[in-house]
Parts: structure tokens; sequence; C-alpha cells
């Protein structure tokens, strides 16, 4: 449950500053099939994968977590 959340929350953060999923994949050092899965909520994302993801949508940490 917790991989989904972190997922739709990366999605719609993602969409929210209108960046493809390739490029953000880029940007954040995975393939896209593992954003993909990411943001399907298959696969949790690390802590530092975390954080690289925040800091390229600008965001502080606590809004992907939902604090």
């Amino acid at each position: 449950m917790e991989e989904n959340q972190y997922g739709r929350r990366i999605r719609a953060f993602r969409k929210l500053k209108r960046i493809q999923q390739t490029e953000f994949a880029k940007h954040i050092g995975i393939s896209v099939t593992i954003l993909g899965r990411i943001e399907r909520g298959e696969k949790k994302p690390s802590e530092e994968q975390l954080q690289t993801i925040a800091d390229v949508l600008q965001i502080d940490i606590k809004e992907l977590k939902g604090e």
C-alpha cells in the first residue's frame, strides 16, 4: 500500500510540473521501466531515490511522503 501512495504522489507532482516520464527518469538516474513500476505502486523507491525525486521536482521530501 505504501508503494502505491508514493507512486501516485510522484506521478501527480511530475505531471503538475509537466515533466515527461522519459525526461524525469533520465534526471533521477533510473530507467523508464523502473519509474513506471514506482508510479504504478509495484516498486518502492529507496530513501535516496525519494530525495533525488524531491530535488528534481523542487519539493520537500515530506510532500512526497505525505507528511
